[in-house]
């Protein structure tokens, strides 16, 4: 079998997912006011968590707080602290200013004991959002959880959150340093890609800030005026939301955001993912978010792109076929549930895969339809990959290769006409130049993690 296509090499150690904007800009403006909503911190005291990282989670929950519409009538904040047992520290009802809030987070003393996190998940579903510490039965208000833990839980977690979750709780799960990513996605609601984060270490938790109090925003204001929104071209105005548009001589895509000057040819594209255990778990997840990205950037359906999806370690699995999602929805939810294999590189053996089996029409493949097999992976391969790389080299179609670019949105090269930019020598520079930055990430995070090592040790 032939490949009319092309692979794309990509590192991804290290790589940093794109940060969702939504809202910013309306925040910047002061647009945005928090949403009336009961809020409890969830945080993790126990003895792994040194002193002077407890301080840099208070200041955390300050910062957030600081963001946010405080009130009774608006947004009421609790704080659950947790080791081996579990501490009411701050009560919904307690305090109804966000100087008091702050002054009574900042004397929240650790408690330097194990890590029952189940029994503080079950602990904020019984009594801090009872209505007795002060939880609103309200409709529309809401109840977030933001657990904070740095450690892997003693105790019974994925029953304790599903039966928060089910009793109308939204989980958020931030995790530091070498925390457990497994326990997160237990612990968090759906999507796992909104409510899951992770930091290298307390000091950066302060990140995280913006994102949460994006996620109490409500835009009150003109939406396009703003710059809320994900519009490529054009951002019409109606009441309470906006439309897109696309500039003349452009079509509006599938999306309803995004705009093309060339036409929606079909596509065949198989995502090659490497799940070995050089990857790590929370490096994993960021490759599902890649996936996710680039799937929004495709026009999706039953007449252009398809999307197939194979994960390899020591073997090779295919998670799902060509065709057999064609909406964005149901096929970016069947990313974010592929479970991590964690063993081996054997990269020979996935590219024969790829080349001789991902493409046929067995597997949902369409004849006369271009294919497009792109590769994420870290390490060296366990195997020999020559073969199988130079089959696909040879059947390279640069054509194809710059149109599907475009849709990725990278830069291949200026051109007079979008449709036809065929360079490959400056696609192959923008190639290396994105390795190149690529890498230079993945030494700084080597580098942290070589200080993080030190430091525990």
């Amino acid at each position: 079998m032939t490949l009319p296509g092309f692979v794309m090499l990509l590192c991804i150690l290290g790589a940093q997912a794109t940060v969702d904007l939504r809202h910013a800009a309306a925040m910047a403006a002061g647009l945005c006011n928090t949403k009336p909503t009961d809020v409890v911190f969830i945080i993790d005291s126990s003895r792994s968590v040194r002193p002077a990282e407890f301080e840099q989670v208070k200041v955390f929950l300050a910062k957030v707080i600081d963001g946010l519409n405080v009130g009774p009538d608006a947004t009421r904040v609790g704080v659950v602290n947790y080791a081996s047992r579990v501490k009411n520290e701050v009560s919904l009802k307690s305090h109804k200013t966000k100087a008091a809030l702050v002054k009574a987070v900042s004397k929240i003393e650790p408690l330097s004991t194990g890590t029952m996190t189940g029994l503080a998940i079950q602990f904020a579903m019984n009594v801090a959002f009872s209505e007795a510490e002060g939880a609103r039965k309200t409709p529309g208000i809401s109840k977030v959880a933001i657990i904070v833990t740095d450690g892997r839980p003693q105790d019974n977690i994925r029953d304790n959150a599903a039966r928060a979750r089910e009793a109308g709780i939204e989980i958020f799960a931030i995790g530091v340093g070498r925390v457990d990513m497994t326990t997160l996605r237990q612990m968090a609601s759906e999507p796992l890609e909104d409510h899951v984060d992770y930091v290298e270490s307390y000091s950066l938790i302060e990140k995280l800030t913006k994102k949460f109090q994006e996620a109490f925003c409500e835009v009150v204001s003109d939406l396009c005026a703003t710059g809320d929104h994900d519009c490529e071209h054009i951002c019409i105005s109606t009441p309470g939301s906006f439309k897109c548009a696309c500039r003349d001589g452009h079509t509006l895509m599938n999306d309803s955001r995004s705009c093309s000057a060339c036409s929606n040819a079909a596509t065949d594209v198989v995502f090659l993912i490497d799940g070995s255990k050089s990857v790590r778990p929370e490096n994993f997840e960021l490759v599902k978010k890649w996936i996710n990205l680039i799937i929004d950037k495709l026009d999706v359906s039953e007449t252009n792109a398809h999307v197939g999806l194979v994960q390899y370690s020591s073997s090779v699995k295919q998670e799902f076929p060509l065709g057999r999602y064609t909406n964005k929805k149901a096929l970016k939810d069947a990313v974010k549930k592929m479970d991590y294999m964690e063993r081996g590189t054997m990269t020979g053996q996935a590219l024969n895969f790829l080349v001789d089996n991902s493409f046929t029409p067995s597997q949902g493949a369409r004849p006369g339809v271009a294919k497009v097999g792109i590769v994420f992976t870290d390490g060296r391969s366990q195997d020999y990959i020559g073969d199988a790389a130079r089959k696909a080299k040879e059947n390279a179609d640069f054509k194809t290769m710059n149109q599907i670019a475009k849709k990725l949105q990278i830069n291949v090269c200026q051109e007079e006409d979008p449709c036809e930019c065929n360079s490959i020598v400056k696609f192959q520079k923008k190639v290396e130049e994105a390795l190149q930055a690529l890498t230079k990430k993945l030494d700084a995070v080597t580098k942290r993690i070589a200080a993080l090592e030190n430091k525990i040790v």
